[in-house]
């Protein structure tokens, strides 16, 4: 059955880390990045900047094939972003933390999208379409672009160990690093994090709020 439910029979909310676990699957982990900190006394900015600085390190790995479909149903290939820095996350609108985080992926991709930088938010929902577009409606989504993987195939592609899951992938389609759980991705600290990558200069970064936050 290639559905959600069949890789995930049972999914549980852990609040502490923001993600939606899959107890019906036990992938071999893959190397995590967390954000955020572990005691609420501890400066999420701070702490969260430090472990993001570990993806510029991080030894470039492999992507295996993974393929989905847009709203019209036509098929994507993730070889088809070649060149520009991807943020891949991968989410579903019944995932808590997915929905906490999607606002500010929208504003990243307004920000930094373009021929150098994509959002790539592939919904895992069963409905699809129809599941996924009222829910951007609903949230003020804009700069989004509907991708859509409703077989639940990537879970397994990817190794997932839960929702939300969000890798960043090179302009040779590499995986540099991935982070579970929720980000508030268009933060200064993330939103500079990430132009190095992209080869833009350290001006003023456009965010709200100013801090990195994390959790369900």
């Amino acid at each position: 059955m290639r559905t959600l439910a069949a890789v995930a029979t049972v999914c549980v909310c852990m609040a502490g880390a923001g993600l939606w676990w899959s107890a019906g699957a036990a992938p071999a982990a893959p190397e995590v990045v967390r954000l955020g900190a572990a005691d609420a006394a501890t400066p999420v900015a701070s702490t969260g900047a430090d472990k993001l600085e570990k993806f510029k390190g991080a030894e470039p790995k492999p992507m295996p094939p993974l393929s989905f479909v847009d709203a019209e149903g036509r098929r994507v290939d993730l070889a088809d972003f070649k060149d520009r820095v991807i943020l891949l996350n991968l989410w579903a609108t019944w995932c808590g933390p997915c929905v906490k985080e999607m606002p500010s992926l929208d504003r990243l991709q307004g920000q930094l999208g373009g021929d150098a930088f994509q959002v790539v938010a592939l919904s895992l929902d069963r409905g699809g379409r129809t599941a996924v577009e009222p829910f951007y409606k609903k949230t003020g989504v804009e700069h989004l672009t509907v991708f859509l993987d409703p077989g639940s195939e990537s879970m397994k592609a990817l190794s997932l160990r839960g929702l939300p899951t969000t890798i960043l992938v090179d302009p040779e389609g590499r995986e540099l690093g991935r982070v579970e759980g929720a980000v508030e991705w268009d933060s200064p600290e993330v939103v500079a994090f990430l132009r190095q990558f992209l080869g833009h200069g350290g001006g003023p970064a456009r965010g709200r709020g100013g801090v990195m936050k994390t959790g369900g």
